[in-house]
């Protein structure tokens, strides 16, 4: 049965730091990292690649906006350690696509069924969204709302669940 590590934290909290340490510490070598950004713009792109020299080489970059579930049942049985970063970013994605809250919270179940069936370590990155004020806007609203409740999804099937706080993580579970 698989294991998820589950790490939240604010912007620039040192949560995909936590994750490739997790992951460089596993004794299986065999790591997956699957990024959800995309470069909309020169500064995301120029973060994005930032990220990509961050990571060691033997780990094999995927790259997937959309379709989470459908690029794991493809490559879940050949990693040991499967790094998803970020589900944020991929809940932004799929809201931009029109996607509704009851497609979005299907697709991470699907995701977290997936990773259980499997023997593989997941660790998967997330931003806590609910620390700060409500929102202005109608979809940045929407956008907390859905982000809040697919992290309470995906807090509930994690084996363990961190709390980063200025670069220290914090057990939560």
């Amino acid at each position: 049965m698989g294991k998820i590590i589950f790490i939240l934290g604010g912007a620039r909290s040192g949560k995909s730091s936590f994750a490739l340490k997790l992951a460089k510490k596993s004794k299986k070598r065999k790591v997956a990292f699957i990024a959800t950004a995309q470069a909309r713009d020169r500064e995301m792109g120029k973060r994005i690649l930032l990220h990509r020299l961050a990571r060691p080489s033997n780990f094999k970059t995927f790259e997937e906006a959309l379709n989470l579930s459908g690029l794991l049942k493809k490559i879940s049985s050949g990693f040991d350690v499967i790094i998803i970063d970020c589900l944020t970013l991929f809940v932004s994605n799929l809201m931009l696509k029109r996607f509704k809250e009851k497609e979005i919270l299907e697709e991470i179940d699907k995701v977290l069924a997936m990773l259980k069936k499997t023997n593989t370590k997941a660790i998967i990155v997330s931003n806590e969204v609910g620390l700060g004020i409500v929102p202005q806007t109608k979809l940045g609203r929407n956008f907390r709302d859905i982000a809040g409740k697919v992290n309470q999804a995906v807090a509930k099937k994690a084996d363990n669940v961190f709390f980063m706080v200025s670069g220290l993580p914090w057990r939560v579970k």
